[in-house]
C-alpha cells in the first residue's frame, strides 16, 4: 500500500486502516502455526482417493499419535510412506500435503470460516479503509518524497515485503505442506464455489483475486480524474474475478475441464501438454470447444487485437499477471531499471524464454500426435525444466516477489513469452503508438520515472519522436503524469507511426 507522508485530514483514517490490515495480516501469518495433528482411522479413510492404499497402510504405526509440530509429522510420514524409496519427490510432496491437511485437528480445522474472515477479509477491509482515505487528497501521482520512502524505495519495509513474498512463493510452489493451514482456512470458499476442498492453486487464486480487487480500488482512488485508468482498472478486476477465478471454479463444480479462457499460449505453457490435450479431447463437446478456443486465441485473436490496439489490450487490460502488476505492484513502478544495459538484457532474456517455449511446444505436439514415439521421455524433462525455471522461479518467485526490489513488471519485461510475441507485433505491425509533442516538454522526467517497463520516455519526448517500443504495455501512466500533455496514446496508420528526426536536424 501507499505509505507516503500523512496529512491531518486523513491521518486517523489511515492509521485505523493500517491497524486493521496488520491485525488481519498477523492472524493470516500466525494461522500457519495453529493446530495439532493426528492420523486416525477416519483420516486414512478420507485419504483413500488421494493416496494409494498400499501407501496408506504403511502409516498404521502412526495412528492415534498426537503431533504438535508439523515438521515432526512430516518426517514420520516420509519415513513410513516412502520406506522403499520408490515415491518420486513431487508425488511425495503431494502425499504429505494431503495427509497433513486431513490430520489437522483443533481450532483452525473446526472454524476455518472464522479464520478466513479474521485474516484475509479483515486485512482487505483494513487496506480499503487506508486506501479510501486518499479521497481526501488530490487525484493523480503524488511524489511526496517517494524515493525516501522505506516501503517503496528498497528500504527496510520494501525489502521485508520482498522477503515475505518470495518466501510465500517458495512454499507455494515447492513446499506446500508447510502452508497447509492456509488451505484449510480457504476451504469454506472453495466448498461454496467449487463444491470441493481447497487446493494450493485455489488458495493462490483467492489471494490473487483479493489483491487485484483491493488494490484496484486504490487505482480508482488514485486515478479518479482519468477515465482511461478507471476503465482499464475495472477491466483487469473483471477479467481476474470472472475469467481467471470464478469461471474455472464453476467448470470444476460441473465436472468439466477447467481453463482460464483469457490465458493464451505461450503464457499458458501447459496448454499443449499431453495430459491437458488428453483431458480436453476426452471430455466431449465442451472439452473440444476449450481446445478450439485456446488455439484460436493464440493464433488469431492475440495477433489481430495487437495489430489494432497494441499489446496494451492484453498486458494492461486483460492479463492476470499484468492485472496484479498494475494494482498490487503499482507502488513499486518507479523502481524499474531505465539503463541501456537493462534494455539489452531484457531483449535477450524475453526472446530466449519465447524460444524455449516454442521448442517445448513443438516437442509436446509431436509427442502427442505420435503417442510419445518422437521425443519420448525428453519432452517430460523439458516440461519439468520449463515449469521449474520459468513457470515457477521466474514468473512466480522473481516475477512477483521482486516487486519491491525491481519494480512491478519484472516478469512482463524480462520473461513473459506472450509479451515477447505481442511486442514483436506491436513494434513492426500495429496501429498503436504514443505520440509526442516535444515542443512542450519541460524535461521534468515524470514520464521516465514512472514507466514500469524501463523506457526512457523523456528521451523520445525531447527529440519529438513518437514512441514505438516492443516493451511498452500502453498503461498510459506516462501520459497521465505529464504536466504539459506532451504524450498521447493513439491508434494510427502503421505506416505513419514513426516520425524519427535525424540527429543532424536536431543539432546533435
Amino acid at each position: 500500500m501507499d505509505t507516503h507522508v500523512l496529512h491531518k485530514p486523513q491521518t486517523g483514517m489511515r492509521i485505523a486502516g493500517l491497524s486493521i490490515f496488520f491485525l488481519g495480516f498477523l492472524i493470516f501469518t500466525s494461522s500457519l502455526f495453529v493446530g495439532q495433528y493426528q492420523i486416525s482411522k477416519k483420516t486414512l479413510t478420507a485419504l483413500s482417493r488421494q493416496v494409494p492404499t498400499e501407501r496408506l497402510v504403511k502409516l498404521a504405526p502412526l495412528q492415534n499419535r498426537n503431533y504438535t509440530s508439523k515438521v515432526a509429522l512430516l518426517a514420520d510420514i516420509e519415513k513410513y510412506i516412502n520406506d522403499d524409496g520408490q515415491v518420486q519427490p513431487y508425488q511425495l510432496g503431494e502425499y504429505k500435503l494431503a495427509i497433513l491437511k486431513e490430520a489437522n485437528i483443533g481450532l483452525l480445522k473446526e472454524n476455518p470460516g472464522l479464520f478466513f474472515l479474521c485474516s484475509i477479509v479483515l486485512a482487505a477491509i483494513g487496506a480499503l479503509v487506508f486506501i479510501l482515505a486518499g479521497l481526501k487528497m488530490p487525484a493523480g501521482i503524488q511524489h511526496n518524497h517517494i524515493f525516501f520512502n522505506s516501503a517503496m524505495s528498497r528500504g527496510v519495509l520494501g525489502i521485508s515485503a520482498a522477503v515475505y513474498l518470495i518466501g510465500f512463493y517458495v512454499l507455494l510452489y515447492w513446499y506446500p505442506e508447510y502452508i497447509v493451514n492456509l488451505l484449510i482456512l480457504s476451504d469454506p470458499v472453495s466448498d461454496f464455489i467449487r463444491n470441493m476442498p481447497a487446493d494450493r492453486w485455489f488458495l493462490y487464486g483467492t489471494l490473487y483475486t483479493f489483491a487485484v480487487a483491493v488494490m484496484g480500488v486504490r487505482m480508482f482512488v488514485k486515478y479518479r480524474h482519468n477515465r482511461y485508468h478507471l476503465v482499464r482498472t475495472g477491466s483487469v478486476i473483471f477479467f481476474q474475478l470472472g475469467f481467471a477465478f470464478l469461471l474455472p471454479a464453476i467448470m470444476e463444480r460441473l465436472n468439466q475441464p477447467s481453463m482460464d479462457l483469457k490465458n493464451a499460449w505461450p503464457l499458458n505453457y501447459s496448454f499443449f501438454m499431453d495430459w491437458n490435450l488428453n483431458s480436453l479431447t476426452s471430455s466431449g463437446g465442451f472439452g473440444l470447444f476449450l481446445l478450439f478456443w485456446g488455439i484460436v486465441l493464440a493464433l488469431i485473436v492475440v495477433p489481430a487485437m495487437t495489430y489494432f490496439f497494441g499489446k496494451r489490450w492484453y498486458c494492461s487490460w486483460v492479463c492476470g499477471c499484468g492485472g496484479l502488476a498494475e494494482t498490487l505492484g503499482d507502488p513499486y513502478r518507479q523502481l524499474s531499471n531505465k539503463s541501456l544495459s537493462a534494455w539489452k538484457i531484457e531483449r535477450w532474456t524475453i526472446h530466449s524464454v519465447l524460444l524455449f517455449a516454442v521448442v517445448m511446444t513443438v516437442m509436446q505436439i509431436a509427442n502427442f500426435l505420435s503417442d510419445g514415439n518422437v521425443f519420448a521421455n525428453y519432452t517430460w524433462r523439458v516440461n519439468q525444466a520449463y515449469s521449474f525455471l520459468i513457470g515457477s522461479a521466474f514468473a512466480g518467485v522473481v516475477g512477483t516477489g521482486f516487486y519491491p526490489l525491481m519494480g512491478n513488471r519484472v516478469w512482463c519485461r524480462f520473461g513473459c513469452p506472450l509479451a515477447a510475441i505481442l511486442g514483436l507485433v506491436q513494434k513492426f505491425k500495429s496501429r498503436f503508438v504514443i505520440v509526442t509533442n516535444g515542443g512542450q516538454c519541460i524535461s521534468c522526467g515524470n514520464c521516465s520515472t514512472y514507466c514500469e517497463m524501463g523506457i526512457d520516455v523523456r528521451w523520445y519526448a525531447q527529440r519529438e519522436q513518437n514512441i514505438v517500443r516492443a516493451a511498452c504495455v500502453g498503461c498510459g501512466v506516462c501520459a497521465a503524469v505529464c504536466p504539459r500533455g506532451v504524450l498521447r496514446l493513439e491508434n494510427s496508420d502503421p505506416a505513419m507511426r514513426l516520425n524519427i528526426v535525424p540527429d543532424d536536424e536536431c543539432g546533435l
